[in-house]
């Protein structure tokens, strides 16, 4: 395909007015910008554009032939619905050229409303297969932000495969978690990360500690902040890029002043430009990227763009970091008040109470004590945290032969990220399933869930990873076949409420366990220990288990999968059964026990069964017994919190 100034959009970064003159300007063809609701940014009040300014920026732009894309990028809570369709409403009559959006349920408002405005997948989609994008195709999506993790030659094959525009971030600020995927501050200070209103705790300094010594090692520490991404820079790399297929080269810093935006939108204008017009001849411009260095806060990385980078992509000196949003604070633990207020009151439900109590499990042994102990259902599969071993076909079919002697079932769980690679073996995965018969499988992203709808014929759940916040998201899901939802992990108390009252599916609810925050391809250990990783294999690596010390002294343990990937664990593991009384209008709840032993599931399984039990036996007269939550506190083997349910609202 011969290249023409049309075939790459250099897409710029706006929060103010006077950043989209400068953007304009300096020669982007699109910008992006957010309203003063429903956005990605919300901490600084005087950014971002209220519905008058936004009707004039779009005019402003379309007269400068550059297009305005609009960020609705929040997960929105049910008591927000019907703001969010007057605000799609408004932003359908201003046209701009198209909406960036993150929940499900704006796919589900936009078909329900007849949205004419194209619709953008937000990278907090977190969309990174093509069974995802041909999914979202199904809704309207004509473009996708497709997530960071993704290589150059990955998202090339994702276009070819089903023909999506791809916009990829190229320069600017990153997270380290998958995208949609960190719940850290959410839970924490109750100001989410998928709401705009992030404070980052992946700056925070770290020490690397043995869990099993509970020992620094220090040895080979590279600096504190172990979780710190450099920014992204990929402008030594625009041929790559090009040729890729990339359609929209994405800046992101839309606090970034107008001086910034204008200098960087100039540096890589001028570079596309003329690899455009002469691409043979083309040659880095050394001024460009001097100048692009010399302006630049944290150092630069390619990040996942040309492959896994490891250590590299970390600024562990934290030398060059631009601000520090908080600082490590002692999540709630039991002591703390759980916050109900008064017009919420939990809906009664239109059954008896009948609770199902459901058991995440890492091997046979742990199946055996959920089941002996009351579990109703156990989930297996997933991922594993090494050293455990992945389930293999032979120990599901053990598990659903142990599992039908306890008159309990086994739903397959399904990992929460599926690159290329996971696809084929989740295809054949599915099939093999097929005829070891368990009772249905739980999905983890968009695209395993297509993936199931077409290789299997069990009943489908959604994990916590869909992030369920509201009721439109639960008529998506219950239109795509899906039988039960999981509660986001960052709905508090009221969230949770509202949401039941008017789910279209039954929901689950976890109510205990140890609880990831994020999760990301950067395999934590391997990077600070072994940065030769990949041409020096230690085995050691995958026998050792580590944590993330901070400096409130709390551990977080790095659970890494049979993938790599770490899951990033709360130093507490969530415990809400002395709020089990509140939340009977849910009726399903999940122990995530796969991190625990055998014993301790057992335990665990046993006192919430007690406690289930007398609630629907005693019903109004059921008084919470505190001897339970202190048995559980005893053979924890992390300090127990209330996680989200602190906080009235998850802002």
């Amino acid at each position: 395909m011969l290249l023409t100034r049309n075939s790459v959009e250099l897409l710029a970064p706006v929060g103010t007015w006077d950043v989209l003159e400068a953007a304009i300007e300096a020669g982007a063809d699109a910008v992006y910008l957010g309203g003063k609701q429903f956005n990605m940014r919300m901490f600084k009040t005087t950014a971002n554009f209220d519905d008058k300014m936004l009707a004039k920026a779009i005019e402003y732009a379309h007269n400068h032939n550059v297009q305005l894309h609009v960020t609705v990028n929040n997960l929105i809570s049910d008591r927000e619905i019907d703001k969010m369709r007057s605000y799609l409403s408004l932003l359908d009559e201003l046209k701009p050229d198209a909406l960036i959006v993150q929940d499900l349920s704006i796919l589900e408002l936009a078909r329900e409303m007849k949205l004419s405005v194209p619709l953008h997948a937000s990278i907090m989609m977190n969309t990174h297969n093509e069974h995802a994008v041909r999914t979202l195709q199904g809704y309207g999506i004509t473009r996708v932000v497709v997530n960071r993790e993704m290589s150059l030659s990955q998202l090339s094959l994702l276009k070819e495969r089903t023909g999506i525009e791809v916009e990829y971030f190229i320069h600017g600020d990153m997270c380290i978690s998958h995208s949609g995927q960190c719940i850290q501050s959410g839970v924490v200070f109750g100001q989410s990360s998928n709401r705009g209103r992030c404070l980052k705790p992946c700056r925070w300094p770290y020490q690397l500690v043995d869990t099993a010594t509970g020992n620094p090692v220090t040895d080979q520490d590279p600096g504190p902040y172990k979780l710190a991404m450099k920014d992204m820079c990929l402008y030594p790399k625009l041929p790559e890029l090009i040729q890729a297929g990339v359609r929209s080269f994405k800046i992101e810093g839309r606090m970034r002043t107008a001086d910034f935006v204008s200098r960087i939108v100039k540096t890589y204008r001028k570079a596309i430009d003329r690899y455009i017009a002469d691409p043979t001849g083309y040659t880095l411009d050394q001024q460009g990227w001097e100048e692009l260095q010399n302006s630049r806060s944290r150092d630069f990385s390619t990040c996942y763009a040309l492959g896994n980078p490891g250590a590299t992509a970390i600024g562990y000196s934290g030398k060059r970091e631009p601000r520090f949003f908080s600082q490590a604070v002692r999540e709630a633990d039991m002591t703390t008040v759980v916050k109900r207020p008064v017009p919420v009151q939990a809906p009664k439900a239109s059954e008896p109470f009948k609770p199902t109590l459901s058991v995440r499990v890492a091997d046979l042994s742990s199946l055996r004590a959920a089941c002996q102990n009351g579990a109703n259902i156990i989930y297996i599969g997933g991922e594993s945290a090494k050293p455990a071993l992945p389930w293999t076909l032979q120990s599901i079919s053990e598990a659903i032969e142990e599992t039908i002697k306890y008159n309990a079932k086994v739903i397959v769980t399904t990992p929460r990220i599926t690159m290329e690679r996971e696809c084929g073996e989740l295809e054949q995965f599915f099939a093999a399933l097929s005829k070891l018969k368990p009772h249905g499988v739980m999905v983890g992203n968009l695209g395993s869930l297509a993936m199931a709808r077409q290789l299997s014929n069990f009943p489908i759940q959604t994990d916590f990873s869909f992030n369920v916040f509201n009721h439109m998201t639960t008529q998506l899901l219950r239109n795509n076949e899906v039988k039960k939802a999981t509660i986001s992990l960052e709905a508090t108390y009221e969230q949770v409420i509202h949401l039941v009252e008017k789910s279209q599916l039954p929901l689950e609810i976890i109510v205990h366990g140890s609880i990831p925050a994020m999760i990301t391809d950067h395999s934590i250990p391997d990077a600070i220990l072994n940065d030769q990783y990949e041409k020096c294999y230690d085995p050691a690596l995958d026998t050792k288990q580590y944590a993330l010390l901070d400096t409130a002294g709390q551990q977080h343990p790095i659970m890494v999968d049979q993938y790599g990937r770490s899951n990033l664990l709360f130093a507490k593991d969530l415990c809400l059964l002395p709020h089990l009384v509140s939340l009977t209008a849910v009726q399903n709840y999940r122990i995530e026990g796969q991190y625990y032993t055998a014993d301790v599931v057992g335990a665990i399984t046993r006192v919430y069964r007690e406690e289930l039990d007398k609630l629907t036996a005693q019903q109004e007269n059921y008084q919470f017994d505190m001897n339970q939550l202190e048995k559980i506190t005893e053979i924890s083997p992390r300090e127990l919190g209330v996680g989200s349910f602190r906080y009235r609202l998850s802002k």
